[in-house]
């Protein structure tokens, strides 16, 4: 006789199995195919950067502007004119080209009265005062053509580090903080900043034009990866089932 107690569960286990294999299944495809469209995203991003970085400066009203309306004007080329003010400069630290320093953060005002953090580029750990380079320390009107960078809504991370105001070295691009430290009111700094191109500086220093776009784009790997893995899981679940199919019941 057939043991109806103990046959029922034995039924059921292949379709339960069945049904965790089909949610793994579409989980992976899932996984997959996200990664497909972030790939196409991704791909459309560099290429509109690239397009920015390409195209004819325009003027910093045009990007103000932009801004001020919610607009996108991350890495769009824009041109200004003002003088640097010197001795409120401030200094991110950063790396170039393997060489540790500072980004060197000098606030230009406009005719209009209105103040523009421009990162004017890379010094040497040893140059970070500026009286170590006082050839770089431009006087009178100049003009600056960069690319608009965004200001950041807070700290990047819990792993890096407070800014020490009190030293001068800033580890994230704390707009707000920079205008105050230095005694400027906010409300007349420009919401955004812009990285100096590579136009050379008097004696070299600043180094201009370090702004670094690395935008890892690994998604067609993942997508490969999901999509083999729910592959392999086909696979795994057909050599089973004929595993299975082609042994003898016992009798």
């Amino acid at each position: 006789m057939i043991d109806i107690d103990h046959a029922a569960p034995r039924r059921r286990l292949p379709v339960f199995t069945g049904i965790l294999v089909l949610i793994a299944l579409a989980i992976l495809i899932s996984l997959g195919t996200w990664q497909v469209e972030r790939l196409h995203w991704k791909e459309g991003l560099i290429a509109d950067i690239a397009a920015r970085q390409a195209a004819a400066p325009v003027p910093l009203a045009d990007v103000d502007a932009m801004a001020a309306a919610g607009g996108d004007i991350e890495y769009r080329k824009v041109t200004a004119t003002g003088r640097y003010i010197n001795n409120k400069e401030r200094h991110f630290f950063a790396t170039w080209r393997g060489q540790t320093g500072y980004y060197i953060y000098t606030p230009l005002e406009l005719a209009d009265g209105r103040i523009l953090f421009v990162n004017r580029g890379f010094v040497p750990y040893d140059n970070k005062e500026p009286e170590m380079r006082m050839q770089g320390q431009l006087t009178g009107e100049q003009t600056v053509t960069g690319l608009a960078r965004e200001k950041l809504p807070g700290k990047p991370s819990w792993v890096v580090p407070d800014n020490d105001v009190a030293k001068n070295i800033f580890y994230w691009k704390d707009l707000d903080v920079m205008a105050e430290s230095v005694g400027l009111e906010t409300a007349s700094v420009i919401p955004f900043f812009v990285d100096a191109d590579s136009t050379p500086n008097p004696a070299g220093l600043p180094i201009g034009g370090v702004t670094q776009v690395d935008l890892p784009n690994d998604h067609l790997q993942y997508a490969f990866t999901w999509y083999g893995l729910a592959a392999v899981l086909v696979v795994v679940v057909a050599i089973s089932w004929f595993r299975k199919g082609a042994k003898t019941p016992q009798q």
